[in-house]
């Protein structure tokens, strides 16, 4: 069976997620925290790295709880920041509990995380690649919504951060055209 070409595919657990969850339309708010937090960990790392840690980031962020989580205080970075099954980067779990509390006043305001973020692609998957455009990093979308979450008060969700984010969460179908799982998504 033919994937996406960036998959590698001697890696099972790498293969259940780009099968069963890469770019799988999410419309769930706690999926959507828990990628917020994940891709913004994974800033400088590669997403296996973070993928493999996945279940320590969901003990150690509350099961991805974004009320919570932005209730985390200095002693909780502190203990974080011991702790091995996460990346113990003081600057990404601060950044992971400023934007809990920004993702709780979007919630608010737009009633869901859901209907705010999928009204940046008028709530119908991109095709960034229907006619075989190679993957990129970042595009007038990630732009926008980078600009938007920074005006906001968010951290460490720039561009190529967020395209990634709207990948993985469905916003943006970016699976190889010849990938078994392009159809089925998006």
């Amino acid at each position: 069976m033919k994937r996406c070409n960036w998959l590698d595919d001697s890696k099972p657990d790498y293969v259940e997620y780009h099968d069963k969850e890469w770019g799988v339309p999410v419309h769930d708010d706690k999926v959507f925290f828990e990628f917020l937090i994940l891709e913004s960990a994974q800033a400088g790392l590669s997403w296996y790295t973070i993928l493999k840690r996945r279940e320590g980031y969901r003990n150690a962020f509350a099961n991805f709880d974004p009320v919570v989580v932005s209730k985390f205080d200095a002693d909780k970075v502190k203990a974080l920041m011991q702790d091995a099954s996460i990346i113990r980067n003081r600057a990404k779990i601060e950044a992971a509990i400023n934007n809990a509390q920004l993702f709780l006043q979007i919630q608010s305001e737009y009633g869901s995380f859901d209907s705010f973020i999928w009204s940046y692609v008028d709530n119908k998957p991109v095709d960034n690649r229907a006619k075989g455009d190679s993957p990129v990093a970042t595009t007038e979308l990630s732009d926008r919504l980078a600009k938007d979450l920074k005006k906001l008060g968010f951290k460490f969700l720039g561009s190529t951060t967020l395209y990634a984010f709207l990948q993985a969460t469905g916003l943006v179908n970016d699976h190889d055209l010849d990938c078994i799982c392009r159809s089925q998504q998006g």
